[in-house]
């Protein structure tokens, strides 16, 4: 019986870190840190996704100092960065191990060594 309580205890543990990676940078260096011992695959996982969306909002950043073009580019990337982040952190929460749309799989690929 103990056993099934401790792998309980590590599958919330690490969907509170999976989750917890998706609340600003400051939680994605947290929850690294956290995970930087246990190696959790699912908090892993969300890690990378949430590395992703910060790199995706930082090259957004970059973009929209481009005068006009640049400005459009960035209202409309936030707006999908922010569909993206609530759907990863809706499969955090869940317990899902499913990527972000549309950059989540690029995400696994270009994280894998993390």
């Amino acid at each position: 019986m103990e056993t099934t309580d401790n792998k309980t205890a590590v599958a919330i543990e690490g969907k509170n870190i999976g989750v917890i990676a998706y609340i600003t940078i400051i939680g994605l260096i947290i929850s690294f840190v956290m995970n930087n011992d246990k190696k959790d695959a699912f908090a892993s996982y969300h890690i990378k996704q949430s590395l992703g969306l910060a790199c995706t909002g930082l090259a957004l950043g970059a973009i929209g100092m481009i005068p006009i073009l640049g400005w459009i580019i960035n209202i409309l990337g936030i707006f999908v960065l922010l569909y993206m982040w609530i759907i990863g952190l809706i499969n955090a929460f869940n317990g899902k191990e499913s990527p972000v749309p549309l950059l989540g799989e690029k995400f696994m690929e270009w994280f894998k060594n993390i």
